[in-house]
């Protein structure tokens, strides 16, 4: 009979983890952050929440989008020329020098 309890709580339990489960969104504690790869020798550069124009680090390379609006990314400092849009749960390649973000913009 104990085996049976057991056995019955084991596949409730696991019938509960699969039925709620992980979320396919986003953690809330990631969402609204823009992350920035540079080189290999460096940490990650990362923006909570940013809001207006963000420029990049001298040496950006790969931008992910870990909010939930887009982000517009330009070459120039200022979020003034044209931008490439990058989607939610997305990134892209930025050119390195002077370039900057914006989102929801």
């Amino acid at each position: 009979m104990k085996k049976v309890l057991t056995s019955g709580a084991v596949i409730v339990f696991f019938a509960l983890v699969f039925c709620v489960g992980p979320s396919a969104s986003a953690d809330p504690a990631d969402a609204g952050r823009v992350v920035v790869f540079s080189t290999e020798t460096q940490a990650l550069d990362k923006w909570e929440d940013p809001a207006g124009c963000q420029r990049l680090p001298a040496a950006a390379h790969v931008l992910v989008n870990e909010t939930d609006e887009v982000v517009n990314t330009y070459v120039d400092p200022f979020c003034a020329t044209p931008s490439i849009s990058v989607q939610p749960g997305y990134g892209t390649h930025v050119t390195p020098g002077t370039g900057s973000f914006s989102v929801g913009e």
